[in-house]
């Protein structure tokens, strides 16, 4: 009788230097793989969670993807957070019941209090999406107003925003109320802003302007031109610029005023500066400001090129341009079948959502990378329906070569999907070569497990998501303009 074949040795582990390099390459718009890379082992968590891991993320990616975006629709079966990644993720966002999203930048989101009793004092929270951190912060007392706008960044001079998470920040917040003092001719506007930091935890000084200017962060976007330029758009057709350096208030007409209307937004500018985005029958008209203080034609985009037809019906009354994401140079475009991203480099299209809204979505642009343990403000998320990994196959050879394949035939489709074939090639052998070094790293550390690395996240709201469900109904059918405060939320017909 024949022996037993012997059992084949297993290969030599990879290199921590070399694996480094893989997960670097995990394509960065699915955060799911490096979820599940980051259960694998010790080092492995310890390497995606390092600071330095993130920095290299931004040398090698350049340009962080949109993980997805907060809304402010009233439906209560759609999560607060929307993603737009190209499989299942979910962030704990604050529940919209009580939260309204105002911003987002330098990872960090930034809501206003909902409360419906007069007698509570309102404030804001400070979120950031990666850490799970909150903050909350007094609105200054000053602040009098149903519809405000404010903006968020990061505080540190000459910060290039790779690893800034924890660090100082700073608030811009802009509100109209009725002067005191008006006359019997009728009432007058007083528009004001003012700057919190964080580093102080007190408000400044406020900066006021005569006039009326309705800025809701609800409708329209904020953009930070430069380092202390900041910029909010109206319903009475202006456009808001804060000066922090020179604690200064402006205001003055968007491009093209007798054709504006408010189914526009404001956005960067492909030079930095700021610019404006404008719907006209199915063309998106970009304008930028010269340095001489004008408005320039930049760039016109045919939807009916990147948008199906039946999208872009009635799209004089069905066309919205509902976002910017800052940090991506992408727009979001809602439409009667649906919410489009457009990307303004490669000019590529994806429908993120089958809601149809008119107001301002607030998207989230970062590199996700899990936290170190012994720093999780909450449960990292996952996504539950896949959330098996190493650590849970139990050092089967067999199942973890399943695995593989599953891997490696995500990066083939993510190749015949129309990715480039260096990146696409460069993805699947990354997972290929990742999920066999994880099952090599397994079976070493079995008795090292890493415990206590949770791997889903239950939302803070039951319900599924509204993404690319068709049952979904239109979100935020009443008009923009002159709604109760109650209807600018966004409800659902």
């Amino acid at each position: 009788m024949a022996a037993p074949p012997h059992p084949r040795a297993s290969p030599p582990a990879l290199p921590n230097e070399l694996v480094e390099e893989i997960l670097l390459r995990l394509p960065p718009d699915d955060p799911a793989c490096i979820i599940r890379a980051s259960v694998v082992c010790k080092s492995w968590s310890s390497a995606v969670s390092h600071p330095s891991f993130r920095r290299r993320l931004h040398d090698l990616h350049r340009m962080p993807p949109v993980l997805g975006f907060l809304h402010n629709w009233r439906d209560w079966n759609i999560l607060s957070f929307i993603p737009t990644t190209a499989s299942a993720f979910s962030l704990a966002a604050p529940d919209r019941r009580f939260w309204r999203p105002l911003d987002c930048r330098h990872g960090r989101a930034l809501f206003l209090s909902k409360s419906k009793n007069t007698q509570e004092e309102e404030k804001l929270l400070l979120w950031e999406p990666i850490t799970g951190a909150q903050q909350h912060i007094p609105v200054p007392a000053a602040f009098r107003s149903d519809c405000p706008s404010a903006a968020v960044s990061c505080a540190v001079d000459g910060c290039d925003h790779r690893d800034c998470l924890g660090g100082p920040f700073r608030v811009v917040f802009v509100f109209t109320v009725i002067s005191e003092q008006h006359d019997d001719d009728g009432e007058e506007y007083i528009t004001s802003a003012c700057v919190y930091s964080s580093e102080t935890g007190t408000w400044g000084e406020l900066t006021s302007m005569h006039c009326d200017l309705e800025v809701d962060s609800a409708q329209f976007s904020s953009v930070l031109v430069g380092s202390s330029l900041f910029y909010f758009l109206s319903d009475d057709a202006k456009i808001l610029e804060y000066d922090l350096a020179r604690h200064g208030l402006a205001a003055f007409d968007p491009p093209d005023l007798h054709n504006y209307d408010e189914r526009s937004n404001i956005m960067l500018a492909e030079d930095g500066g700021l610019g404006v985005s404008q719907v006209s029958d199915t063309h998106l008209k970009l304008w930028s400001r010269d340095t001489d203080a004008r408005w320039v034609l930049s760039r016109v985009i045919k939807l009916e090129n990147y948008i199906p037809n039946d999208a872009l019906v009635d799209a004089t009354a069905f066309i919205y341009v509902v976002g910017f994401a800052e940090g991506a140079n992408a727009i979001f475009v809602s439409t009667i079948a649906g919410i489009f991203m457009i990307d303004l480099q490669s000019e590529r299209v994806m429908k993120v959502c089958d809601c149809r809204c008119l107001w301002n979505l607030i998207p989230i642009v970062s590199f996700y990378t899990p936290l170190p343990q012994s720093k999780h403000h909450g449960t990292p998320p996952s996504n539950p329906s896949e959330e098996a990994t190493c650590k849970e196959r139990g050092g089967d050879e067999e199942e973890a070569v399943e695995w593989e394949h599953q891997l490696f035939d995500k990066g083939s489709n993510a190749i015949q999907g129309g990715d480039s074939v260096n990146d696409g090639f460069s993805h699947a052998v990354g997972t290929r070569i990742l999920s066999r070094c994880a099952w090599q790293q397994k079976t070493q550390e079995v008795n090292d497990p890493l415990d206590g690395v949770p791997k889903s996240v239950p939302n803070e709201e039951s319900g599924t998501i509204a993404a690319n469900k068709a049952d979904v109904e239109d979100a935020d059918a009443p008009s923009r303009k002159g709604d109760s405060e109650e209807e600018r939320a966004g409800q659902l017909e």
